[in-house]
């Protein structure tokens, strides 16, 4: 892959044996030993919790220092992106490698309009799940279920119409999602229309009834383009992984996205902007709101309780996408005229965190979960329905992933190895 330099040799000896390791640099100045050898040299594996430190391919996707809180997609600043672009512009440019110009931005519009609606059969599974059914179990259940109502896109080996791939996945599950939310609350289904954009398209399909005049506003459409961008990619992330380590056994790219909108599920990962709302109605219901408590909660190693969007698996400084999302968040309430004391007790705790050295001396600062659920919020998007808008944002991700770990010519089955740690050999006679 080209980017790649050669950097000579390492040296590991142990016990009186010594192997020379492989050295190289990406484009970046990231540096990496190739230990594929290692076991077969030495008998020894790497032992790395989490894979934290360890490289799974060579990528030219998107780049991220956690140091110096940078994020870009195919070399393209996200304040950039998030500033200038429509959220399908980006998805182009994920899976591309390059941003579109007018005649492929009309054509992939064309192709997601065309592609946005669902067959006819798939609206009976929605009747079969009850009202309360999380969004996200609906949203992987019909990610995939779309194999079976269009298996022509489960060949991997054609690859000359990827555009036909991303806009049936980015539209229909768009609108699997926007339908899964109409029933739990026991609405009539919208259908996308065909005058409307992306963001306007679904909005409409998440809030249009026939008893209302709804029309998306403009700032609001502006602004889910903008958090989708943000959440399109982030590199070799949880759910990313799982993507791609499910397509390593040669799934399919539809049950490869399904097991991403899992990952993606968990707490931990995509879940946790659901989360910093419910930590924030928490501290106004059992704390008063009363921050300076909250704070010496939060560094009291004996309490349980955790600050959530505060602090970063990758990001050592503020996160890039937690700037955008704050502004995004007051523009938003500003212009729906929406006074939300959660914002406030948000804020007020940033600026204590950021005050605080033991944050500081610790690299935690908010993250873009922080932000993103007051938004959704402002918007009128349910607290359960968070995660799904995350997904949606991050399918162009996972596809470009997928597509490049099929592409790969190093790639191999996904399998790591383990430390035994159990009982070496018994005897059911002894």
């Amino acid at each position: 892959m080209s980017g790649i330099k050669d950097l000579g040799n390492a040296t590991l000896t142990f016990d009186g044996k010594s192997i020379e390791l492989p050295v190289f640099e990406g484009s970046e100045r990231e540096r990496a030993v190739d230990i594929r050898a290692l076991r077969k040299e030495t008998g020894m594996i790497t032992y790395d919790p989490g894979f934290v430190n360890t490289g799974c391919c060579q990528s030219d996707i998107t780049y991220i220092d956690g140091e110096k809180g940078i994020l870009r997609y195919r070399g393209y600043d996200i304040n950039e992106l998030a500033e200038n672009c429509e959220f399908i512009d980006v998805a182009y440019l994920l899976v591309h490698g390059a941003l579109p110009n007018e005649t492929q931005h009309g054509e992939f519009s064309r192709h997601l309009n065309s592609h946005s609606l669902l067959h006819e059969d798939m609206r009976h599974f929605f009747d079969a799940y009850p009202d309360h059914a999380h969004p996200m179990a609906t949203l992987s259940a019909m990610a995939v279920s779309l194999s079976t109502f269009y298996p022509e896109l489960e060949d991997a080996t054609i690859q000359e119409n990827i555009d036909y791939k991303v806009s049936r996945l980015l539209s229909k599950l768009r609108t699997a999602a926007a339908f899964s939310y109409k029933k739990s609350i026991g609405h009539p289904i919208v259908y996308p229309k065909r005058s409307l954009k992306y963001c306007e398209n679904f909005l409409n399909m998440m809030f249009w009834n026939p008893v209302n005049d709804y029309a998306p506003d403009p700032v609001v459409a502006k602004a889910l383009n903008k958090l989708l961008i943000l959440h399109a990619d982030h590199e070799q992330n949880c759910s990313a992984s799982v993507v791609k380590m499910v397509g390593s056994a040669g799934a399919n790219l539809y049950a490869s996205i399904s097991a991403g909108i899992c990952a993606l599920w968990g707490p931990l990962h995509g879940g946790a902007n659901q989360h910093v709302i419910e930590m924030l109605e928490r501290i106004i219901a059992e704390d008063k709101g009363n921050v300076k408590r909250v704070i010496e909660r939060a560094k009291d190693k004996e309490d349980p309780f955790r600050l959530m969007g505060v602090g970063h698996r990758v990001y050592k400084s503020y996160d890039p996408r937690a700037k955008v999302a704050k502004q995004m968040c007051k523009d938003v309430l500003a212009k729906l005229g929406v006074s939300d004391p959660l914002l406030d007790l948000a804020m007020e705790l940033e600026d204590a965190v950021l005050a605080d050295d033991y944050f500081a001396e610790r690299c935690l600062y908010p993250n873009i979960d922080f932000y993103t659920g007051l938004t959704y919020r402002a918007m009128g998007i349910p607290t359960n329905m968070f995660t799904v808008m995350f997904a949606i944002g991050r399918i162009p991700g996972w596809i470009a992933q997928w597509l490049e770990m099929r592409e790969d010519p190093d790639g191999r089955i996904g399998r790591p190895r383990q430390i035994y740690t159990g009982p070496t050999l018994r005897s059911m006679n002894s």
